[in-house]
């Protein structure tokens, strides 16, 4: 498999460059990427010293170094571009067109996207991290109303990362509540959960993987015997169905996949940080 190394360079966190050219090279699967994040290059000297850097890469390997770049800086911007790489500026190639569609000029901010720009919309994210610790695991079950959304499923099915994902990423209360057996063989909904049944949201996972990821976790034990993974999953799944509750299987979504379907489906209001 051929390997290219690949720099992303930003004047501010490179999040921005990081995720564009993130979403372009797993178009190529073929080849084997090398990544060096280079944040904060915000000076003159600090350019240089990136320079430097891809054009020692360069000469190593003998191939030129893939650079992705938001820089808003035209002179950081231009002395880059003396490296002997190949460049593909985010900001150069649709900064231009924007404007001249907009009839208007961009205010060449760093830091515009990721900062803390506006603070009320950073604190109500923040608020939505504490609240998703605060509920999580099915504690403090009597602060569900203040949920946009209620994740369910067995342990280790993604719940917590899920809801972590949703609020740091959105600003959405979202809470998650673990499915036992104790909720199993009961013939009487959990009231914690009844009364909150239009925000609840399965979370389903194949057996197989779910053994494997309470291997990681726990070793060996009832907890992680695939024949124990294959009753909860099961009996998860038949409460769903019997409740009327929208279930996903997340085994083979990432965390983004399965957050993003999660608000598809609810129809949660997504805040776009």
């Amino acid at each position: 498999m051929d390997t290219r190394h690949v720099f992303i360079i930003s004047d501010r966190t490179g999040i921005t460059a990081e995720t564009l050219s993130h979403s372009l090279l797993t178009q190529f699967p073929g080849v084997n990427f090398h990544t060096i994040a280079l944040p904060f290059v915000d000076s003159v000297a600090k350019v240089d010293e990136a320079v430097q850097r891809i054009d020692a890469v360069g000469r190593e390997t003998g191939n030129k170094p893939l650079v992705f770049t938001t820089f808003v800086e035209d002179t950081h911007r231009e002395q880059l571009q003396r490296a002997n790489g190949v460049f593909f500026d985010f900001f150069d190639t649709f900064i231009g067109p924007l404007e001249r569609e907009l009839k208007a000029e961009s205010s060449h901010s760093a830091g515009q996207s990721h900062g803390m720009v506006d603070v009320a919309r950073y604190t109500s994210r923040i608020s939505a991290v504490n609240f998703s610790v605060h509920c999580d695991d099915g504690i403090h079950t009597s602060n569900y109303d203040q949920a946009m959304v209620v994740l369910m499923g067995v342990s280790r099915s993604g719940k917590t990362p899920t809801c972590l994902y949703l609020a740091l990423r959105f600003g959405i209360y979202a809470a998650n509540y673990p499915l036992t057996e104790d909720d199993f063989s009961q013939e009487v909904f959990p009231d914690a959960l009844r009364i909150h049944r239009d925000k609840l949201f399965g979370l389903t996972i194949e057996p197989e993987r779910l053994q494997q990821i309470r291997q990681e976790r726990r070793g060996s034990g009832h907890y992680s015997e695939l024949r124990q993974c294959r009753y909860e999953v099961t009996q998860a799944e038949v409460l769903y169905r019997q409740q009327g509750i929208p279930y996903l299987d997340a085994t083979s979504m990432s965390i983004e996949e399965i957050g993003t379907t999660v608000i598809h489906r609810m129809k949660l209001h997504r805040d776009p940080y």
